[in-house]
């Protein structure tokens, strides 16, 4: 794929993406409690902004020591950015939105859309999951969907945003399996596919094997395994 950015899963949700200009950007950074997370990989220093799908554990991850250490901007759903301002995350680093909100940064810009699954932290309200649809000026769309099952808004998405790749749940359990991980590469028609949420813990058994055979039978969408830590981009 013709691209100026760079990719790379982390394992389980995680991932780093740099934009053409060199800005660092980390989605859901779990990563030190990772049993996945290469160790080099564990504690990033040069990170510009994180963003966030939703609340939970394994997506909130080491957000708050990453942005402590760093200076990064966090970008969250509302109700989840009050949480982490009161878990110590500075005011200034804070950047809230809500679904179908946009918010541009230097050379790329973040939409939060709808994904289908529960949001808490720290035993509190998160507000709603969400997506991420990441838009690179002048080069692709990255779209993450975060932890969700199938669901018929995935179409419309796929129509607005025309996203070139994307990061798809398969692990079961807690998010869709392999099958409905393929239909929905069906509903978006994207160029690249990743799956992503399998193989961190016992439960999550959906094999990407499966997840790229069944995308294979539905639709074109080329599917994509990385190892954790590799660059796919």
């Amino acid at each position: 794929m013709d691209t100026k950015i760079k990719a790379w899963w982390l394992g389980h949700s995680a991932y780093r993406l740099e934009s053409p200009s060199g800005k660092v950007i980390y989605i859901d950074p779990f990563l030190s409690g990772n049993p996945k997370t290469p160790e080099d990989q564990k504690s990033p220093e040069d990170v510009d902004y994180i963003l966030l799908t939703h609340g939970h554990e394994d997506h909130v991850g080491d957000t708050l020591e990453i942005a402590k250490k760093t200076g990064c901007k966090v970008v969250a759903q509302v109700e989840l950015s009050h949480l982490l301002k009161k878990h110590g995350l500075n005011e200034d680093q804070r950047v809230e939105f809500n679904k179908g909100g946009t918010i541009h940064f230097d050379d790329f810009s973040v939409t939060l859309v709808s994904a289908n699954h529960s949001s808490s932290f720290g035993g509190e309200y998160a507000g709603e999951a969400g997506g991420i649809v990441v838009s690179f000026e002048d080069d692709i769309c990255f779209y993450h969907l975060g932890d969700t099952n199938i669901f018929s808004d995935l179409e419309l998405y796929g129509e607005l945003y025309e996203p070139h790749v994307i990061a798809v749940p398969i692990g079961d359990y807690y998010t869709m399996g392999p099958q409905e991980a393929a239909m929905c590469c069906e509903m978006i028609r994207a160029k690249m596919a990743v799956p992503m949420h399998y193989g961190t813990f016992p439960v999550l058994t959906g094999s990407p094997e499966d997840f790229k055979k069944f995308t294979g039978e539905y639709c074109e969408t080329d599917v994509v395994i990385p190892e954790p830590g590799e660059q796919f981009l």
